[in-house]
């Protein structure tokens, strides 16, 4: 097994940097006036804009209330049909990659032949690295994988190890850290302990590491991610391999990689201009259990899947999101994760922004990491997870406020106009988040009910409803992508079960309105009043085994 001369890694401290990070969220003492205004104006907008009907409406202003709506309307209907033709698209590149063997391309890197059978947009790459390297030898890449628990049970944790284990990649050049946490109490270390023991000789290095809480963090992810890389840094250091030759792939519990993951990832990272200023994200989705999920949950999970299937091809749009993965020295760069954020994989994309001059881009990964769907012990307690999940995505919006401070009242040497437009559609996603389900349902109607004799008021409803009609056909879309990404339907179930994958679409109205726009209006509206989000609150897990039996992770 190749190694690094140690001369080369010796500038890399594997102890805890410095807390004066550069680019690191000030503390709440610590943010002052600047920082609190950019936290209300999601919120103040997002209020504002459900309440401009009613005010118009009673107003008597129902033309000027016609046309708002009709032009958001309009808006409307051509993102649906630009993200339902996006949808096909990307659903279209998912199926190609799964099939590319990826092995193989690499292999064909250190041939220097440039004739042969393979996809043409791998010679294109091939020429390019030729002509212009950039320092990466695809044999010598390594693979760490990080997998945060908290209270997980075995029969969560156990098949994402084995998918890993089952990964199309040389096992002698991964890295695998199980990242506990201290305050999960013995049970917990016990378990994860015993858990990489068993894979010991499969990996490279197979090992359990601990989080105990530091002062100045939230209680969360980021802080037990964090303290597993800068135990891997640790490892790196002692093998004697080079930060910039490992790739740190972040999991939760339930993640369950593509067989194929793990080699498209280093094949992109051997051929990607810029290797050390570059994150890679796969496809999250969302079909681990989705048979077994209550139907809101599942719509809610193939919508998310829906989501991230598109935003591989809008890459000025794509962001850190769940797994994700990013080379080890640029993470030594960033301080790792932050530790003061319960949203520390969407954060990352600006910390790592800011920390490299805005020389950053978030790779598309077009291979899918599989992940549960919200699923908990018993009906009321698996709605109310849903719920906590979202509005913990959706208090990404308090990355605003870090995104002007360090953006627009902070020197640095990224051009504005690149700063504006990213804060711009940061903003605009997290707005549209909060109110876009309920305009669009109520919008149309509100006029209507503070102005029942006018003319112009009582077709706006109809006009509204033939419109939305017209974009709903793209539900078509969706239903035909999700039933080509599902998992065979376990033999528990009879054949009613597919039946019930089509009805339910139905609760879609209840799902954007009573979850996502619900969950992002009350993220929007605590950060409004410094109501702040002190801890990650993990999400309940469950699974059905072939019996019929729910293991879930809480008592």
């Amino acid at each position: 097994m190749a190694k690094k001369n140690k001369k080369d890694i010796e500038t890399f401290s594997p102890d805890t940097p410095p807390e004066d990070f550069a680019y690191e969220i000030p503390l709440k003492e610590d943010r002052g006036l600047q920082w609190r205004i950019f936290e209300m104006i999601p919120g103040l907008t997002s209020w504002s804009i459900l309440l401009l009907p009613f005010i118009l409406a009673m107003f008597n202003q129902v033309l000027a209330a016609a046309v708002l709506m009709i032009a958001y309307l309009m808006l409307w209907f051509v993102k649906a049909i630009a993200l339902n033709l996006r949808a096909v698209q990307g659903y279209k590149k998912l199926n190609e990659h799964q099939k590319v063997d990826w092995l193989e391309l690499m292999s064909d890197l250190k041939n220097n032949e440039l004739e042969g059978s393979l996809p043409d947009w791998h010679y294109e790459n091939k020429k390019r690295d030729l002509d212009n390297p950039n320092g990466i030898e695809p044999d010598e890449i390594y693979h760490a994988v990080i997998i945060a628990t908290w209270n997980e049970a075995r029969e969560i944790l156990q098949p994402t190890l084995e998918n890993v284990k089952n990964s199309l990649y040389e096992k002698s050049k991964m890295i695998v850290l199980l990242a506990y946490e201290d305050r999960g109490g013995e049970a917990v270390e016990k378990q994860a302990k015993k858990l990489m023991a068993e894979y010991e000789g499969v990996f490279y290095i197979s090992k359990a590491t601990k989080h105990i809480d530091q002062p100045g963090e939230v209680i969360g992810k980021g802080g037990n991610i964090t303290a597993a890389g800068r135990e891997l840094l640790k490892i790196v250091k002692k093998e004697g391999i080079d930060p910039k030759n490992v790739l740190v792939t972040t999991l939760d519990s339930d993640n369950r990689p593509h067989e194929k993951y793990f080699s498209n990832l280093a094949y992109v990272y051997s051929v990607i201009h810029d290797p050390k200023y570059m994150s890679f994200q796969p496809l999250p989705m969302f079909t681990n259990n989705i048979w077994d999920a209550p139907a809101p949950m599942r719509v809610i999970a193939t919508g998310n899947s829906f989501w991230m299937l598109v935003q591989g091809l809008r890459q000025h749009m794509l962001r850190n999101f769940s797994a994700h993965a990013q080379p080890l020295h640029g993470l030594i760069e960033t301080d790792f994760w932050t530790v003061r954020s319960i949203v520390e994989d969407g954060h990352q994309f600006w910390r790592s922004y800011f920390a490299f001059h805005g020389k950053h881009e978030v790779i598309p990964i077009f291979l899918p990491i599989y992940q549960d769907a919200v699923m908990a012990k018993g009906y009321a307690r698996t709605m109310k997870a849903q719920f906590i999940q979202l509005r913990r995505w959706a208090y990404g919006a308090s990355d605003i406020s870090y995104v002007a401070k360090f953006g627009f009242f902070t020197k640095n040497m990224i051009p504005k106009r690149d700063v504006w437009f990213k804060f711009l559609r940061l903003f605009e996603g997290h707005v549209s988040w909060a109110t876009s389900p309920l305009i669009l349902l109520f919008g149309a109607i509100i006029p209507w009910l503070f102005n029942q004799d006018s003319f112009l008021a009582n077709q706006l409803p109809q006009l509204s409803s033939r419109i939305q009609t017209l974009a709903l056909v793209g539900i078509l879309v969706t239903m035909f992508i999700s039933f080509r990404i599902l998992p065979p339907k376990p033999a528990r179930y009879k054949r009613h079960r597919s039946v019930l994958m089509v009805l339910q679409w139905v609760l879609l109205p209840l799902t954007t309105i009573g979850f996502n726009s619900m969950a992002a209006i009350n993220s929007q509206t605590r950060l409004l009043f410094g109501r702040y989000l002190g801890k990650f609150d993990v999400t309940e897990k469950a699974v059905v085994k072939d019996s019929g039996e729910t293991v879930t992770s809480h008592d």
